[in-house]
């Protein structure tokens, strides 16, 4: 809505100076000569006269006032002279419109872009999802390999770990002294004599070859721990086997100078008044380590280590 305000005939006269109302009395009157020759031309012409045409009712305004003279609300015109408003439709303008429309294709044509734009990144992830899955399938797999190599060294220690463990336990087992259930005696064998010892003599009375034998003993040594007492491979005779003897540090200086003084000769190693073995001394036995061959298989030298324990 646009407001124009009013402006008078005296008004639009000031305005223009240049404008004379002489000139415009001039304007609205004739010429003469005009005059005459719509009156007929001269007086005394024989040509008729024309009739003035008939005034218009009522007289259309001047250009002037018709643009410049509006009508109040209540259908009174204002004063001559005075300055009076009115209120007039308002009329679209076209340039907002067409921005209007601009802007709105604008927006249209960003939605679309974005929307393509959309579209676009969904396929790329879509198409490039499989190519992402392919490393972390291989970084799967790759811990899955090293977690087996872990799980196989952690069992491989484990196992190591349990011979080692089990080889200590046996070696322990082996170096705890072993008790006899009855002493064992060793006695260096002085003479021997076919049948039975003679009542008083120092000796006792065992079986051979031959039959009973008497066997002089010496003054010997009673143990009643050993360190070790097993069965072996033997070392001289292939596929027989050995019994070892392993003694205590506390008893290893006796049986060394028992040894040395009896090399060549036999032992009797007696338990319950009973010769068990008779071995031959090679050398000095000086660390406490006896060997004893002779048992045919395992099943007699075994026998020999439960009778050197004192049992039955």
């Amino acid at each position: 809505m646009r407001v124009i305000p009013r402006r008078s005939r005296n008004r639009r006269q000031d305005e223009d100076p240049a404008r004379d109302p002489s000139s415009e009395e001039s304007s609205a009157k004739p010429p003469e000569g005009a005059a005459e020759e719509a009156s007929g031309g001269s007086g005394t012409g024989d040509s008729p006269a024309v009739p003035d045409p008939a005034p218009q009712w009522p007289p259309s305004p001047a250009p002037d006032d018709a643009a410049t003279r509006p009508l109040d609300t209540a259908g009174a015109q204002p004063a001559r002279g005075e300055q009076a408003t009115a209120v007039l439709p308002a009329v679209p303008e076209a340039g907002a419109d067409a921005g209007t429309e601009a802007a709105r294709r604008r927006a249209r044509a960003a939605e679309r872009q974005r929307m393509a734009a959309e579209v676009k990144r969904s396929r790329a992830a879509r198409r490039g999802r499989p190519q992402k899955e392919l490393p972390s399938a291989a970084r799967a797999a790759d811990q899955h390999r090293s977690a087996m190599l872990v799980m196989v060294l952690t069992l491989g220690l484990l196992i190591a770990a349990v011979a080692v463990t089990g080889a200590l336990i046996a070696s322990s087992m082996r170096t705890q002294p072993v008790t006899l259930a009855a002493p064992l005696h060793i006695y260096p064998v002085t003479q021997t004599t076919q049948g039975q010892c003679p009542a008083g003599t120092q000796g006792i009375t065992g079986q051979s070859g031959t039959g009973p034998t008497c066997y002089g003993l010496a003054q010997g040594i009673a143990i009643r721990k050993v360190a070790d007492l097993r069965v072996q491979k033997s070392r001289v005779q292939p596929g027989g086997h050995d019994v070892a003897l392993t003694l205590r540090p506390a008893d290893r200086k006796a049986f060394a100078d028992l040894t040395r003084a009896t090399v060549g000769r036999d032992l009797a190693f007696v338990v319950r008044n009973r010769i068990v073995t008779l071995p031959r001394v090679d050398m000095a036995i000086l660390d406490g380590k006896v060997v004893v061959t002779g048992p045919q298989d395992r099943a007699s030298a075994n026998r020999l280590v439960r009778e050197l324990k004192g049992r039955r």
